[in-house]
């Protein structure tokens, strides 16, 4: 187990993906762990069923006794998106707490292990769920954070004492330069964040800052056809892999296969790995396979080992995630909230149910990003066949006169489209007749998949 310099744990926003991550870890460790959150959800849930104190309320009359009057042995973690009236923030600023944004504690934990990070604006977090798979399943084991919840181990943390640590490095508030790797892998650096870069050109210095902090003699996996502008006398390693066009790595003879899973052939830097089978659907799935499986080989993971942990993968939740699929029903729900990742789930849909009707269901998320994508989500969300438009997620940020879902819902050139509130949701696709359905977004949506299930349990 880690080893820990503070009694008390107290994280500001432990309901995110990150900060449960952190907020197991330290329990294992044996801290006392509480902490602050904006409403319940299925993570807090499980933090508390583990034993971890959590409210719901912005108020200092909630602090833990534990952790009041405690300076000197609690470590205070808080997230980038709380804002600045916070009450207990400012009740721990004001009474001598040391308090770490998320990133710098998981690169402070980092540092102790040989971390092997996984950045990106879209793919990472199947990407580095994978790449922990393989060590685990391969026997060399790593502890991992992750940023979402591996249907395999069913939690976003791993614990192992193994040397390496799988860090999901996060591009947002230039959180990633927190982290030092061994080694890293980047799956794309299309614009996103422009509430915090302002443009893409910042965003790509930021991707490029990234890299230039691997160790001397590391390795960088990166997608074929990002251009960053890496020094010529770096001293890291570098590789490019690609989903089925030559490159250091990348997937051959795909063959499709019923409900949208391939076969494939892997080529491992000029080796050759046949027969391969990824244990979840959809093509987008085999690049981030390929990404996962390049820094595993470049690690020494032989590549049976390899092929073995491949095929027995079963994918992240809410990252194109199967809900339902029975007599001519089918429900996915995935995590997209960028257009290119709504393109992408929306064409691996296609290519797995070729001729049947796709309905899709998104939640704008963050009204800036709405903003600066609107006409790009509105050709991405083109792609279905029907479109359900729920009000914008509003996450960290104050509404922006003048934007709204209606500003998405102009630009898409469907017949069929509507803007609803989720309370109506499932009332209305009762009176539709679905075929493939698919719920999109990073916000809140997630709390429909359950009822839509149940109502589809019902249609049955």
């Amino acid at each position: 187990m880690p080893d820990v310099m503070y009694a008390q744990i107290y994280f500001i926003g432990i309901g995110g993906i990150g900060m449960s991550a952190l907020a197991r870890y330290y329990a294992h460790a044996g801290a006392y762990v509480a902490g602050y959150d904006r409403c319940p959800s299925n993570l807090t849930f499980a933090l508390e069923q583990e034993g971890i104190v959590i409210h719901y309320e912005d108020n200092t009359d909630l602090i833990p006794k534990p952790v009041r009057n405690r300076p000197k042995d609690t470590l205070v973690i808080y997230t980038p998106a709380i804002p600045s009236d916070h009450k207990e923030w400012n009740y721990f600023r004001q009474n001598g707490y040391t308090l770490l944004k998320r990133a710098r504690a998981l690169g402070q934990i980092a540092d102790t292990k040989t971390c092997l990070a996984v950045a990106g604006t879209h793919g990472k977090t199947t990407t580095s769920t994978l790449l922990a798979h393989i060590f685990n399943h391969a026997g060399v084991g790593c502890t991992a954070f992750l940023g979402g919840i591996s249907k395999n181990y069913q939690s976003n943390l791993l614990l192992s004492h193994s040397p390496y640590l799988v860090a999901e490095a996060d591009e947002y508030d230039r959180s990633f330069l927190q982290l030092h790797p061994q080694a890293a892998i980047i799956t794309s650096t299309d614009a996103d964040h422009l509430d915090i870069y302002g443009n893409h050109d910042q965003l790509e210095e930021a991707f490029a800052a990234f890299a230039s902090q691997i160790k001397t003699g590391g390795n960088l996996v990166l997608k074929q056809g990002v251009g960053l502008h890496l020094p010529a006398d770096r001293k890291y390693n570098l590789y490019r892999y690609a989903l089925d066009t030559p490159a250091d790595f990348y997937a051959s003879d795909l063959v499709w296969e019923t409900g949208g899973y391939y076969r494939f052939t892997l080529h491992l830097n000029g080796n050759l790995l046949n027969d391969c089978r990824l244990g979840i659907a959809g093509k987008i799935n085999i690049e981030n396979a390929v990404a996962a499986s390049a820094l595993a080989y470049l690690h020494n993971i032989p590549a049976p080992k390899i092929r073995a942990a491949l095929a027995d993968f079963s994918g992240t939740v809410r990252r194109f995630d199967l809900q339902f699929d029975q007599r001519g029903y089918t429900y996915m729900d995935d995590y997209a909230h960028h257009p290119a990742e709504v393109t992408a789930a929306l064409q691996s849909l296609g290519s797995m149910y070729p001729g049947r009707k796709i309905t899709a269901v998104f939640q704008p998320h963050l009204f800036s990003r709405t903003r600066d994508f609107a006409d790009a989500f509105g050709a991405a969300l083109s792609l279905a066949d029907a479109l359900i438009l729920l009000p914008i997620y509003p996450a960290r940020e104050a509404p922006i006169p003048g934007v709204s879902s209606d500003t998405v819902l102009a630009k898409v050139s469907l017949k069929d489209k509507w803007l609803m509130s989720k309370e109506d949701l499932v009332d209305f696709l009762k009176t539709l007749p679905l075929d493939v359905l698919i719920t999109l977004g990073a916000g809140d949506i997630d709390r429909m998949v359950a009822p839509i299930k149940t109502m589809l349990e019902e249609r049955v």
